[in-house]
C-alpha cells in the first residue's frame, strides 16, 4: 500500500478516535480509548453521528419513537414473564463465559436472558416468553432485546458501547423505584421506575449504580438508529452481520456466534496471562507502571514503521 494511502487511513482513524473521545463531557482515559476494542468502530460511528436523524445527545427523545408505546403500555405483561424467568433461574450469567459484548458485567453480578438478537428470537425465549416475543415481533426497529438484572448494591463501571448503529431502550419492570438506583449517561442521571421507559445513546460514556437493597430488573433493547438511505440499508446489513457473529445462548444447544466463540477461547487464554500479569503487578508495582507506557510507545513505533513501510 502506498505511503500516502497508509498515512490517510491512520489519520482518519486517529481523527475519529479523537472525535468520539471528545464527544460529550464524560470521557474514558485517552490511552484506554485508543486501545479499547470500541476504538475499531469509531470511523463507522462518526458516520452514524453525522447523519443520524436523532440529535447527537446522551438522552434521546422517547416520543420520537411512538412505536415503542406498545412495550410501555404492556409493561405488566412483560414483567410477569420476566419475573417467572427469574424465579426459575433463567436470568443468569453466560453459561461458558462466551459473551463478548457484556462479559465484564458478569463480574458485578449482572445477569440477563436474551429474547431476540438481530437474526431472530432465541428458541428458549419462544418457549418461555411467548407474550413478550409477540409484542417485540410487531416492532421491526427493535433488533435485540433481553431482560437484565442488576443486584442490590452493585454497579457497572464507566464504559461506552462500541457500535453506534443502534440506540438503547430501557423499560422498568421490577425496580427499586428509587433515585439511588440509576444510570448516568454522559454524567446525566436517570432513575428507573416500574412501567417507565427511557432511550439513550449507549456510545456516550455511561455507568450504573444500584445503591439500594433491591435488585433492578428491566427490559433492555437495541433500537435501530434512524438514518437516511442508503446509510439505513448499509447499517442494517452491518448490524445483521455483527448480530449473527455475536449470537448468544440462554441454554445449552443454542447457537453461539463466531465472535462469542472466539471471545470465549481468548478469555480462557487471557485469564491465564492476566493471572501472571497481576502477580507481576503485586510483586513489582513500580516496574509495572514503567512497562505499560513503554509497551504503548513500542506499539506506536511499530505503527510508524508500517506507515513508512
Amino acid at each position: 500500500m502506498p505511503l500516502f494511502a497508509k498515512a490517510t487511513l491512520v489519520s482518519v482513524f486517529l481523527a475519529s478516535v479523537l472525535f468520539v473521545h471528545l464527544r460529550g463531557r464524560a470521557r474514558l482515559p485517552l490511552l484506554r480509548q485508543m486501545f479499547n476494542y470500541s476504538a475499531l468502530f469509531t470511523p463507522y460511528n462518526s458516520l452514524m453521528y453525522l447523519f443520524s436523524r436523532t440529535p447527537s445527545r446522551p438522552y434521546v427523545e422517547r416520543r420520537d419513537f411512538p412505536e415503542l408505546d406498545l412495550l410501555r403500555d404492556n409493561w405488566q405483561t412483560i414483567r410477569d414473564e420476566a419475573l417467572a424467568l427469574f424465579d426459575e433461574g433463567y436470568i443468569r450469567a453466560a453459561l461458558r463465559d462466551n459473551e463478548a459484548g457484556f462479559g465484564s458485567f458478569f463480574k458485578k453480578g449482572w445477569k440477563r436472558f436474551y429474547l431476540t438478537w438481530y437474526d431472530g428470537p432465541l428458541p428458549s425465549a419462544r418457549q418461555l416468553c411467548p407474550k413478550t416475543l409477540e409484542l417485540l415481533g410487531r416492532l421491526p426497529s427493535v433488533k435485540g432485546a433481553m431482560f437484565t438484572l442488576l443486584p442490590a448494591g452493585s454497579h457497572l463501571n464507566p464504559h461506552r458501547d462500541p457500535f453506534g448503529g443502534s440506540l438503547r431502550y430501557h423499560l422498568g419492570l421490577a425496580t427499586p423505584n428509587s433515585d439511588s438506583c440509576r444510570i448516568f449517561v454522559d454524567g446525566q442521571p436517570y432513575a428507573w421506575r416500574d412501567g417507565e421507559d427511557v432511550m439513550f445513546d449507549e456510545t456516550y460514556v455511561h455507568w450504573v449504580k444500584n445503591e439500594t437493597d433491591s435488585p433492578r430488573l428491566i427490559l433492555f433493547c437495541d433500537v435501530e438508529r434512524p438514518l437516511p438511505s442508503p446509510l439505513r440499508q448499509i447499517n442494517r446489513w452491518i448490524s445483521g452481520v455483527l448480530g449473527r457473529a455475536t449470537a448468544p445462548q440462554n441454554v445449552e444447544g443454542e447457537r453461539v456466534g463466531s465472535i462469542n466463540r472466539a471471545y470465549g477461547g481468548f478469555k480462557r487464554i487471557g485469564n491465564a496471562i492476566g493471572s501472571r500479569v497481576r502477580q507481576f503487578k503485586r510483586a513489582n508495582p513500580t516496574a509495572y507502571r514503567v512497562v505499560r507506557p513503554v509497551l504503548a510507545v513500542a506499539l506506536g513505533v511499530l505503527l510508524f514503521r508500517w506507515i513508512a513501510g
